[in-house]
């Protein structure tokens, strides 16, 4: 994964409530797979394996997050643990079939979420973070973003 997408994703998860947590989740899992992908193709095969392993890390993840009060838990346990074991498949075979039917899984699965994270209107799970603003200003060839820390004091109080 690229320097520019880890910050991209660290900065969305300091902002993000429960709803959205799980959808950057989603999207960096999809981020590792794409990064198999590339590997594969550049016959980088430990890359591959390297970019897999972290995507069912992201797996291991949603999987942990689970509330199975809910009868729904146990339908995304068994995607889960279904897109784990072909991402597993994938790792042995040393081939991309495997790797686009857990692939296809993972963005239904993503697009419901959006869908539901749209609905959460609760307030971001990371609190005494900087406030982030983009639009404000263009640079040359993007977007600029920038901080706005009202506070000087920031992380954890004791």
């Amino acid at each position: 994964m690229k320097q520019e997408q880890i910050r991209d994703f660290t900065r969305r998860i300091s902002q993000s409530n429960r709803g959205g947590l799980i959808v950057v989740t989603y999207e960096i899992i999809l981020a590792y797979i794409a990064d198999a992908r590339e590997c594969y193709d550049n016959d980088d095969y430990e890359g591959f394996h390297h970019a897999l392993s972290y995507a069912q890390r992201g797996l291991d993840t949603l999987i942990q997050s689970l509330n199975f009060e809910y009868e729904v838990a146990n339908n995304l346990y068994a995607l889960y643990v279904f897109a784990k074991e072909e991402m597993a498949k994938a790792v042995i075979r040393k081939g991309l079939d495997d790797i686009e039917r857990a692939e296809a899984v993972l963005v239904s699965l993503h697009t419901a979420f959006i869908e539901a994270a749209k609905q959460d209107h609760s307030t971001p799970l990371m609190q005494n973070t900087q406030q982030v603003y983009a639009g404000m200003t263009y640079g040359r060839n993007d977007l600029t973003e920038t901080f706005q820390d009202p506070e000087t004091s920031r992380g954890f109080f004791a």
